[in-house]
């Protein structure tokens, strides 16, 4: 043995030096409060309380940097970057700290208040990771079912966690949360369909594809062909199913949680209403929805309880 206990070959070492450096390259994939604002949603509305805005917006920042390392690290890097991630937040919920002790990564830290405060579960968590770690081997869906398998991973554990944010989880309107961040998932699916499709993965179902006489090239068109906008007007059409199923959740919350959900709905609402704006036409430019419009979705969701 060595003097510092690490061996001879001095592996703890070489570990932990590992270890620091994948948690460095985490650092790195900084999320930007900036970009919360091109997202279809309010993601911490200025109104609500300024504690609850925080722990919103860590759980954003957890969020976003997972999907940051899934779609623009270095794709051998990819794969270890998850790891560290939730070896990280494994760290953090084992030392139980308010202040994020036992975590490496700002990211995971900034978790901490939220997690000690609110009582939010790993799971949802480690859901987001395990998404992005299907991002690296699924680039396409057969069946719709397949890809509300996915959504499962990649949308409903944030709904999740802004239940346990504002204290209002319970498992009813857990379900109606996550019909509400399935749609909200699928709306920028279709809006992102050339963004999408220049990354390798398409998530519009083959099954779909095929019954609606679309291929692949199609959705390399400068220009969304006639049978493409058919299939969106049909995809957002289920999306908008979903979205305003799931709404009657706000009507089961008050204060600064009805306001944010009805954010939430709000914001898929007037996204899909862009789409359907734009002719379906996804592959000339994203559809994305105005201030105004998404202001004035709020304040109907908000008053009418869904």
């Amino acid at each position: 043995m060595s003097r510092d206990g690490t061996g001879v070959d001095g592996a703890p070492r070489l570990e932990a030096r590992a270890d620091a450096s994948l948690a460095a390259a985490i650092d790195a994939m900084d999320p930007g409060a900036g970009r919360a604002s091109g997202e279809n949603f309010p993601v911490a509305l200025r109104l609500l309380p300024t504690h609850r805005r925080t722990y919103l917006m860590a759980v954003y920042g957890f969020a976003r940097t997972t999907d940051d390392i899934g779609d623009r690290a270095p794709r051998e890097q990819r794969s270890g970057l998850l790891d560290e991630l939730e070896a990280d937040l494994r760290r953090l919920y084992a030392g139980q700290g308010g202040d994020g002790a036992g975590a490496r990564t700002r990211v995971v830290r900034a978790l901490g208040p939220a997690v000690t405060d609110c009582g939010i579960p790993i799971q949802p968590f480690l859901d987001l990771i395990q998404a992005n770690r299907q991002d690296q081997v699924v680039s396409r869906y057969q069946t719709f079912a397949e890809l509300l398998e996915y959504c499962r991973l990649s949308a409903n554990p944030v709904g999740r966690i802004v239940l346990y944010v504002f204290g209002s989880f319970s498992e009813r309107q857990a379900e109606l949360s996550d019909s509400i961040c399935t749609a909200l998932q699928l709306a920028e699916h279709w809006q992102d369909v050339a963004e999408d499709l220049s990354a390798g993965r398409i998530y519009l179902p083959a099954q779909d594809m095929d019954e609606f006489g679309c291929t692949e090239q199609d959705l390399s068109q400068a220009s969304a062909p006639p049978q493409v906008r058919a299939l969106i007007a049909a995809e957002t059409q289920r999306a908008t199913v979903m979205l305003e199923s799931g709404a009657a959740l706000i009507g089961t919350l008050h204060g600064a949680a009805r306001l944010a959900v009805a954010g939430y709905v709000a914001g898929g609402r007037a996204a899909l209403a862009a789409i359907a704006a734009a002719d379906h036409d996804v592959l000339r430019a994203t559809p994305l929805p105005g201030k105004r419009r998404l202001a004035t979705e709020l304040i109907l969701a908000y008053a009418r309880g869904r």
